[in-house]
Order: structure tokens, then sequence, then C-alpha cells
């Protein structure tokens, strides 16, 4: 059975006396459309929530739960990179610019962040490190996560109701067969990402049929 994330790597950074230990993480990287969303937690050691877990890990009851109690006892926030910051600069870029601006809007600095995944966002200038998997391995990280997909989900459900057809509200934006189809029939909306490849051919397709 797999291991669940503890507080090891946030005590081991405040043994070398970093006390503020943030956890930060993103989603959205792989749907065609809507932002990119990141959210940064520093948990009070004292009022962890029981059950963290990578956020995939978790049914919604479950996840929706635990975002009132994270939200209840932590310092955190929750922030997002638009569709034209991620067509702009590019999707690991644009994840990398929401979580600067999640550990940002903290009420108080960090004095160490934990990122998931294997790269650190080039313009973060405090101690940090990368945890590949770290949403299994930190609770921090584990906070963030469920926090992100939960605030980017809703969103999708939001835009699903502006640009109906696409199955937004389930998908959440991913490629599913649905929704390549949906593209295929409806066209493409302000909120696909024009960069992503079956984004970008449709609009070359359309473009051809046009010229």
């Amino acid at each position: 059975m797999a291991q669940a994330p503890d507080y090891s790597f946030e005590l081991a950074a405040q043994a070398r006396g970093l006390m503020r230990i943030a956890g930060v993480d993103e989603v959205g990287r792989g749907p065609l459309c809507g932002p990119v969303t990141a959210a940064a937690v520093v948990l009070d050691p004292a009022r962890i929530p029981q059950g963290l877990n990578d956020s995939k890990k978790l049914s919604a009851k479950r996840r929706a739960e635990l975002v009132a109690e994270i939200t209840a006892s932590a310092d955190w926030c929750v922030a997002h990179a638009s569709v034209e910051e991620i067509d702009s600069l590019n999707i690991l870029q644009a994840s990398h610019l929401a979580m600067c601006r999640a550990i940002a809007g903290l009420q108080g600095a960090p004095d160490h962040v934990l990122v998931d995944g294997n790269r650190i966002p080039r313009d973060l200038k405090m101690s940090s490190e990368a945890l590949v998997k770290g949403d299994a391995r930190s609770v921090s990280i584990a906070a963030a996560s469920i926090l992100a997909k939960e605030a980017r989900d809703a969103l999708m459900v939001d835009l699903a109701q502006q640009y109906p057809g696409y199955g937004w509200e389930r998908n959440a934006g991913y490629p599913t067969k649905d929704h390549l189809q949906a593209l295929l029939d409806l066209g493409v909306t302000p909120a696909h990402r024009r960069s992503f490849k079956p984004v970008h051919n449709i609009l070359c397709q359309a473009k051809s049929v046009s010229a």
C-alpha cells in the first residue's frame, strides 16, 4: 500500500531554522481551455487536517470536506494564470507564474517553499525545494493540490455555463473524446488555449477553408 504524505519535509526544513513552510501545487496544465491554477498553503502544525493526500486520490466529497478544514486552519492562497498568459508564455512558465502569485498572496511570507514537480519557478527568490510527486509525499503540497483542483473545477463549471456543449463541467477542459468532438462541431471558444495543438490545428483548418 502506498505511503500517505506526511510532515517530514516540513520538519526537516524547520530543523534548519526555516519555520514557515509553504506547499505549492498547480492543476490544469493538460486541459485545452481555461486557466492554470495554483495554490500555496502554510499548515498550522497543531491543526493539520487528517487524510490529506494527492487530490486525484480523493473523492469529490472528501476533497470538499478537506477544503473546508484547510481554509479554516491554514494560511492559503489560490491564484491563476490566464489563457492569454498560457498562450504567450507557454504552459510551464504560466504554471510557475500562477505558483508565484499564490505564494505572494499568502498572509505571511514563507521561509521555505516545497514545490510539487521537478522544477522551481525561476522567479521564486526564496529558500525552496522541488519534490517529484510531492502531493503524495508532503501534506503541505497535498493540501495545495486539493485547493487548486477544487478551485479550478468550480471555475470550469462556471465556464461550462458560458460555453455549453463542451462538457467542461465533467471533463474540466481536458481533451476527452467528447470535448474534441465538440471542438470540431462547435468551434473554438475564447476560453480555449490557441497554442495547444488540437485547438491550433482546428484554427488552421478553419483558416484554410475560408481562404
